[in-house]
C-alpha cells in the first residue's frame, strides 16, 4: 500500500490525469491532488513527474517493501528536506520545523553555510543551517529502503536556441501558451485575486487572468513607492486596487517573524515586504496569483545585459543574482573561515553543463537553478504560507520554459531592453508604456530605514553581542555599519545580511 507521508502542491493538469489514472473528479481538491501523486507513481514510477505540471513537493512510502519516495518538481517551487538519524532513519517533509520535532534529530549549526550565505544571502545548494539537514533538490528524486539512500536527478534545464522563428514569431507561442496555462491555475469555484507592482510581469498575470482585485505595497518615500504605477495599470484593467502601505516600524518589527517561519535567514529585504503583503491581502482573500520565474526564463535583470561582456569569465565569479561580500572580507570578518568553502562551487556543474552556450544562457540557468529555488520560491511558499495565503504562480511552467529554453538570447536582452519577446508578448494585452517600461525590482527603502536611530536599535544591540561575538570579529562588522550610517549606503547589504543571520540564530538556537 502506498502511502502519502508529506504533500505540499498545486496540480494544473488534474483533469488530464483524472482521466488517465482512473480518478473520480468530483473529489475535494485535497483528495484528487493526494489520489493524483500515489496513481502517478503507481503508473509512471520515477518517470511521474514528467506528466505533471504545476508546483509540488511530496514523500510517499510503500508499506509492503517499507520504501520511501520523494520528489520534488523541475523548479523547486515548494521545498523539500530530508536527514539520516545516527540510527539510519530517514526524516523527511516540506517543513523543517516537523524534522526537528522527530526522534533522532540532533540540533547542530552548519557553520559553513554562514561563510557561503555571506556572499548570496541565501542558502544554496543542497546543504541547510542545520549539519545533516539537506534539501532534495529541484528536478531530483530520493528513494529510501533498507537503509540504503539513492538521490538522481530527473530532470536539467537544456538550451537548444532555434533561429529559425521571428520576435512576432517567439511573441506568439509566449501568449497563446499563457492562454492554455491560465484556465488550469484556478478551479473555476476558486476565486483569486492578483499581487500588482509596477512592472511588466505581475501586469502580464493580471490582463490574463480572472482576477477582479489587484494588491500592491508601497511607501511613504516617493522614489522607491512603485504603487502609483500599479494604481493606474488597475484602473486601465478595470479592477480594484489595493495598497498596503508598508512602514518602517512594521517592517522591523516582523522579521523575526519571517526569519522564524523562513526556517532558514534570507537577507533579501523584498521578503519583509512581500510578508507584509501577504498579511494585508490575507485579510480578504486566500488565494493570489504572482508572477515569479519570467525574469530568469525570458532575461529580465538588467545586468543579462552585460553577459557579453563576461564572456568565460563567467565561471570565474558569477554564482547568481547576488554576490555581495568577497572572500577577503569574508576571512576578516568570520571567526571561523574555510579557504575550500567557495560560493562558486555551488554552480561549477552548472557551467559544465552550458559550455558551448552563449553568456546570457549561462547566467539564466545559474539563476533558475540556484536563485530562483534558494530565494525567490522559498520566500513565496514559506511566507505565503505563514500568512495564510496560498500563492500560484502561472509563468512558472514546464512549458513556459520550453520556450524560454529554445529562444535565442538575441529576443531576451538587446540594448535598448530586456525580456524583448516576453514584453511584445505582453503588449498584446498591455500598452506599450507599460510593457516596455523599465525593469526597477522589488524595492524597498531599506537603505534609508537601516540608518534610521528610530528603527536600527535591535541591529545595533545584535551587532555588539555576545551572540554576534561567536561567529564574528564584532570590531568589523561594526566598522561596517558605522561606514554605512555615515554615509556609504552601499553597505546596507551586508549589514542586513550579518542582521537576519542573528535574528534567525537567535530564533533557533537561543529562544527555543
Amino acid at each position: 500500500m502506498i502511502k502519502i507521508c508529506d504533500y505540499r502542491g498545486h496540480i494544473r493538469n488534474w483533469r488530464e490525469l483524472c482521466r488517465e489514472l482512473c480518478i473520480d473528479d468530483t473529489l475535494s481538491r485535497e483528495e484528487r491532488e493526494k489520489a493524483i501523486i500515489v496513481g502517478a507513481y503507481e503508473k509512471w514510477d520515477k518517470s511521474m513527474a514528467d506528466h505533471i505540471y504545476g508546483m509540488f513537493a511530496f514523500a510517499l512510502y510503500n508499506t509492503e517493501n517499507d520504501r520511501y519516495f520523494c520528489l520534488r518538481d523541475q523548479f523547486g517551487t515548494k521545498p523539500f528536506y530530508y536527514y539520516i538519524t545516527a540510527d539510519n532513519r530517514l526524516l523527511c517533509g516540506t517543513y523543517i520545523r516537523d524534522i526537528m520535532k522527530q526522534e533522532g534529530f540532533v540540533k547542530e549549526l552548519n557553520t559553513d553555510m554562514l561563510q557561503i550565505y555571506m556572499t548570496l544571502t541565501y542558502v544554496a545548494g543542497e546543504e541547510t543551517f542545520f549539519k545533516g539537514l539537506k534539501k532534495l533538490m529541484p528536478g531530483h528524486w530520493l528513494e529510501f529502503e533498507k537503509g540504503k539512500l539513492t538521490l538522481e536527478r530527473y530532470w536539467t534545464p537544456e538550451f537548444h536556441a532555434d533561429e529559425s522563428k521571428s520576435l512576432d514569431d517567439w511573441a506568439d507561442e509566449i501568449h497563446e501558451t499563457l492562454k492554455t496555462i491560465f484556465p488550469e491555475v484556478k478551479d473555476q469555484d476558486e476565486v483569486a485575486e492578483s499581487f500588482l507592482s509596477g512592472g511588466v510581469d505581475s501586469s502580464y498575470v493580471l490582463a490574463m487572468s480572472d482576477a477582479k482585485r489587484a494588491d500592491s505595497c508601497g511607501y511613504d518615500e516617493e522614489r522607491f513607492d512603485e504603487s502609483r504605477v500599479a494604481a493606474k495599470t488597475a484602473e486601465l484593467l478595470n479592477v480594484e486596487h489595493s495598497i498596503a502601505k508598508i512602514q518602517p516600524k512594521d517592517f522591523f518589527d516582523i522579521v523575526p517573524f519571517v526569519m522564524y517561519n523562513m526556517e532558514q535567514p534570507l537577507g533579501d529585504a523584498s521578503a519583509i515586504v512581500f510578508t507584509l503583503g501577504c498579511k494585508a491581502t490575507a485579510e480578504h482573500t486566500k488565494l493570489c496569483y504572482s508572477g515569479e520565474g519570467a525574469d530568469e526564463f525570458f532575461g529580465g535583470y538588467n545586468m543579462y545585459r552585460n553577459a557579453e561582456r563576461y564572456g568565460d569569465n563567467l565561471k570565474t565569479f558569477y554564482v547568481g543574482n547576488t554576490n555581495i561580500m568577497k572572500e577577503e572580507e569574508k576571512q576578516r570578518i568570520l571567526k571561523h573561515y574555510d579557504p575550500n568553502v567557495l560560493p562558486i562551487k555551488l554552480v561549477s556543474h552548472i557551467y559544465e553543463e552550458t559550455e558551448g552556450l552563449d553568456p546570457l544562457t549561462k547566467m539564466s540557468d545559474v539563476d533558475i537553478q540556484i536563485w530562483l529555488e534558494g530565494d525567490i520560491y522559498l520566500n513565496v511558499d514559506k511566507m505565503s504560507t505563514a500568512c495564510g495565503l496560498e500563492i500560484r504562480m502561472p509563468l512558472t511552467d514546464r512549458r513556459i520554459f520550453d520556450i524560454a529554453s529554445r529562444m535565442p538570447s538575441k529576443y531576451k536582452v538587446n540594448e535598448e531592453t530586456n525580456k524583448v519577446a516576453f514584453r511584445t508578448a505582453a503588449a498584446k494585452v498591455l500598452p506599450e508604456e507599460i510593457a516596455f517600461r523599465k525593469k526597477l525590482g522589488f524595492i524597498v527603502p531599506i537603505r534609508i530605514w537601516l540608518a534610521d536611530e528610530r528603527y536600527n536599535a535591535d541591529v545595533r544591540a545584535k551587532f555588539r553581542s555576545d551572540m554576534a561575538a561567536q561567529f564574528f570579529d564584532l570590531d568589523e562588522i561594526n566598522a561596517i555599519f558605522d561606514e554605512y550610517v555615515c554615509g556609504n549606503s552601499d553597505n546596507w547589504r551586508k549589514v542586513w545580511t550579518i542582521y537576519t543571520f542573528l535574528v534567525w540564530y537567535e530564533e533557533y538556537f537561543v529562544k527555543r
